[in-house]
């Protein structure tokens, strides 16, 4: 059956969830403040890097199910459902600012129709639900928790194909409803309470990113060893207990919501009288990894006056995301220990760091450059003419943060390489 459905907020989450949703078959209007994003949206221009989104904009818009409108209390009055897509920037403590869920609460209520469902799809602390409840002052109207597991990235294919699908109300009949817009969607659809949902997405990527801080503290114990961390993991992701996903050691984990997820569910703990050192554990050891993989440059070349080549800039590849990104942590100290960085990525063309200069392509970065950090895993950047990037480099030193590229064909040009765990 289809429905209509308003979603407030045209950023990542909120384009993505109108999108899917209207390729689903429900009639959607997505509402956001910024005059010129709805004029683009309106013409199909996405300015989202994200795999197969700017098409199922393009079909939604040319279908008639899909339209964009500037602000949010234009875009509900006939709305059977309200998706909040809005901003929970974080706080310097760690905690959700979450003025913009409140205040888009607040401006919708007056022009709902009775029997409408408000959805919670921002990523809120545990009972934010209740909060929205109190902005909007409408006993008439349900609110529901539906927290989104989308991956830059694999955005459209993790709504359309989730691995479940977790919806919290203390109201059956809402819940049902909005279980009932995935019709079509093959997972497990989880419905629980709202403390519960709103909890759940906090601790999957709490978990994830445990996992990768693990992942690279094992190793940094292969490296003292001297084993080879990718033949460690293999036997360890046999064990169906454990399983391959996120163990791959990198420069340590970024993006727009590990950090902030790991930080807030330490300060949700923290809140509620329990402290989760295990967490902030997870959080130091990727801090950490920073800072080793600058030692790691640092031991092939004097970082004073140094040029250093960087190769992805993006948190991780498939995305133009430099939210938390590792590469620009990295990067920021190189800089502030006295190196120039040259900096490439093929989905992002500017970055504001002094010190830091995005040039057109993987070459130019490497031109005069004392050493060459691999920080993001494009493909691309497998398959790179490495006879050329030794000719123009001043020094021939390779750190490969994302152990990307052949170890042999590596050192067969004469390059110095260190890895991550691995000799």
């Amino acid at each position: 059956m289809t429905s209509k459905i308003a979603v407030i907020g045209a950023g990542y989450v909120g384009l993505t969830t109108g999108a899917c949703f209207s390729h689903l078959g429900h009639d959607v209007i997505c509402a956001d403040i910024v005059p010129e994003k709805v004029e683009r949206l309106s013409k199909g221009d996405v300015p989202i890097h994200e795999a197969g989104l700017t098409e199922l904009v393009v079909e939604g818009i040319e279908s008639g199910r899909l339209s964009f409108m500037l602000g949010a209390k234009n875009a509900v009055a006939e709305a059977d459902f309200v998706y909040l897509c809005v901003p929970t920037p974080q706080s310097a403590d760690g905690s959700a600012d979450l003025s913009y869920l409140q205040d888009a609460a607040a401006e919708i209520s007056a022009h709902l129709k009775a029997g409408a469902v408000v959805v919670n799809k921002s990523t809120v602390p545990v009972g934010s639900t209740r909060l929205v409840e109190q902005a909007m002052k409408r006993s008439d109207i349900p609110v529901v928790s539906n927290p989104e597991f989308l991956r830059e990235g694999t955005a459209v294919a993790d709504f359309l194909n989730p691995d479940r699908v977790v919806i919290g109300s203390d109201d059956q009949a809402a819940a049902g409803r909005v279980a009932a817009l995935y019709l079509g969607v093959r997972a497990p659809i989880m419905v629980t309470d709202p403390a519960s949902a709103e909890t759940c997405k906090y601790a999957a990527n709490a978990f994830l990113a445990t996992k990768l801080s693990f992942t690279n503290a094992i190793a940094a114990v292969c490296e003292a060893v001297g084993a080879d961390v990718n033949d460690v993991l293999l036997g360890m992701g046999y064990d169906h207990r454990i399983g391959h996903e996120f163990l791959r050691p990198g420069p340590g984990w970024g993006g727009s919501c590990f950090p902030k997820d790991s930080r807030a569910i330490i300060s949700i703990a923290e809140d509620h009288g329990y402290d989760f050192a295990l967490m902030r554990g997870v959080v130091t050891v990727n801090d950490e990894q920073f800072d080793r993989i600058v030692r790691k440059v640092g031991s092939v070349t004097q970082l004073e006056g140094a040029t250093i080549a960087m190769l992805g800039l993006a948190f991780k590849a498939g995305t133009d995301d430099t939210r938390e990104s590792p590469a620009l942590a990295v990067a920021s100290r190189l800089v502030a220990a006295g190196a120039t960085v040259q900096g490439y990525d093929p989905a992002v063309t500017s970055v504001d760091m002094d010190g830091l200069e995005v040039v057109a392509d993987a070459y130019a970065a490497c031109e005069g450059a004392n050493a060459l950090v691999i920080a993001t895993e494009w493909d691309d950047f497998k398959w790179l003419d490495l006879d050329k990037i030794a000719d123009s480099m001043a020094e021939k030193h390779i750190v490969d943060a994302r152990n990307l590229l052949d170890r042999g064909a590596v050192r067969r040009r004469g390059f110095s390489y260190q890895g991550v765990g691995r000799s």
